[in-house]
């Protein structure tokens, strides 16, 4: 379980930085930076990796969060994903997210905890944890907070482009997506370069199944 250990290792204000939304084939990068209270309240206990927490319990939490942490929010635009490839425009979304939260607090976090084992280029020191999301708290609210902000997102934009299911899978490549793919045509919202690349994949799949 996630636990406040790396958090009390470092000297000064320490946020969790985390993302969602690599691999889907539509919609933004979303990133979150959070610095949460010392003394973890009743409410957050048991918080874990987004990944792993019900969706309604991920909701709960992600409600407490915006009461009792300190929060900041990034996204890379699909034009940017695109454009400088998916793991540049993650790094984006986290500096825009620590920027948010260094607004929000009027100063620039000592630290930052980002999940994973490839350093952003932040403002502050940084310190990666593979696997960080189920072993920081802050990373785990981060997780949370990414999580329900870009599922909302795809929820909101579901009833504008039927057929595609974005109100399930919010943008991943499940089936119903990639159909709809083919025969709706791609949207404003969609990752030309991850659409083309699922279509290659879809048609070696479909000549392997014919041979």
């Amino acid at each position: 379980m996630p636990s406040f250990r790396y958090e009390r290792a470092l000297n000064g204000v320490v946020c969790g930085v985390d993302e969602v939304g690599r691999a889907p084939l539509a919609g933004p990068v979303l990133a979150a930076a959070v610095i949460l209270p010392t003394k973890l309240p009743r409410a957050l206990q048991g918080m874990d990796d987004s990944k792993v927490v019900p969706r309604e319990r991920r909701e709960e939490f992600a409600a407490h969060l915006l009461e009792r942490a300190q929060i900041g929010i990034g996204a890379a635009s699909v034009a940017e994903i695109d454009t400088i490839n998916i793991l540049r425009a993650t790094f984006l979304a986290m500096a825009r997210a620590v920027a948010a939260l260094s607004a929000v607090i009027g100063a620039t976090p000592a630290w930052a905890l980002v999940d994973g084992n490839q350093a952003p280029k932040l403002p502050c020191r940084v310190q990666t944890i593979v696997g960080g999301d189920g072993k920081s708290l802050s990373i785990a609210a981060a997780s949370i907070i990414a999580k329900v902000t870009r599922d909302r997102l795809m929820h909101a934009l579901a009833p504008r482009y039927p057929g595609y299911g974005w109100e399930t899978n919010v943008g991943y490549p499940t089936k119903i997506h990639r159909d709809a793919i083919l025969s709706l045509g791609v949207t404003p919202h969609h990752r030309k370069r991850f659409v083309n690349l699922q279509r290659s994949l879809d048609l070696e799949l479909e000549s392997s199944v014919a041979e």
